[in-house]
């Protein structure tokens, strides 16, 4: 049985403390910014690495705004209603990647209509990069020892101090392996095959709902919600749209007859 105890704080100056979680948000956005202008170059998008930037800063404000907002309405909403000035908190933590997605889909909107430029190929350079910031802030949770999985008898089995002393799932780590280093192969493989538009969107819109669908039979359901109807969690509910939206637009875009490339 392992002790999963990692500093969170890498190093500090002073009164400053860089934390790995932080760490793991400027890496994804680093590595995110080099994949889109591999993918733009790939694929001959017409987006230069100024147009790159300015789409990923955008983008960023949409996660955060989105995955804040989503929070709020999805996991407490009372709470919330009740102390509308800490929806501005978000240095306290609670994020949520189904309100980040909305919020990213209403920058993409925003974006291909302000560059006139296909709202589904803005999806799927963006798409390309999403894993890495998925399976980086996975690890960052595994780091600070959050969101852990339910009890287990596995022998990789691991204790999270801050749950109590029993051994339980790595789901962090399973979430980053699927989320992040096997989404990022398969959208990659897509673009690389080239693929007619809007396939790697609805691939990942249904890749990431049944990843995540999957581990949450293992993952600790949210303390304040428990489960909900049917026994899901939140975090099924909320990926089962994704799942149906992602299969649907799959098998609208292989039945259509364009084959439009890029």
């Amino acid at each position: 049985m392992i002790a999963a105890q990692i500093d969170p704080i890498i190093f500090t100056i002073g009164p400053l403390a860089v934390r790995w979680y932080g760490m793991m948000y400027l890496l994804s956005f680093v590595g995110g910014y080099f994949m889109m202008v591999h993918i733009c170059n790939l694929r001959r998008y017409p987006l230069n690495r100024e147009a790159v930037a300015d789409l990923l800063f955008y983008a960023v404000i949409g996660v955060v705004a989105g995955g804040r907002l989503g929070y709020t309405l999805f996991y407490q909403p009372a709470y919330y209603l009740e102390h509308p000035l800490e929806i501005f908190y978000i240095w306290q933590g609670g994020m949520s990647f189904h309100g980040g997605l909305m919020g990213v889909f209403i920058v993409l909107f925003w974006f291909a209509r302000r560059r006139n430029i296909p709202l589904l190929q803005l999806g799927d350079l963006t798409v390309a990069a999403v894993p890495i910031g998925l399976g980086l802030g996975r690890i960052g949770n595994f780091i600070n020892g959050e969101l852990w999985g339910r009890p287990t008898e596995l022998p990789w089995g691991m204790v999270f101090p801050a749950a109590d002393l029993q051994a339980r799932h790595p789901s962090q780590l399973y979430e980053a392996f699927l989320e992040g280093f096997v989404l990022l192969l398969v959208i990659y493989g897509l673009h690389r095959f080239g693929v007619k538009r809007g396939v790697p969107v609805a691939v990942f819109l249904l890749g990431y709902g049944l990843a995540r669908f999957i581990v949450e039979f293992v993952r600790e359901p949210d303390i304040h919600l428990g489960f909900l109807w049917g026994g899901a969690t939140m975090g099924q509910l909320l990926s089962l749209p994704m799942m149906v939206v992602g299969g649907f637009l799959l098998l609208w875009l292989l039945k259509g007859q364009n084959d439009e490339r890029n």
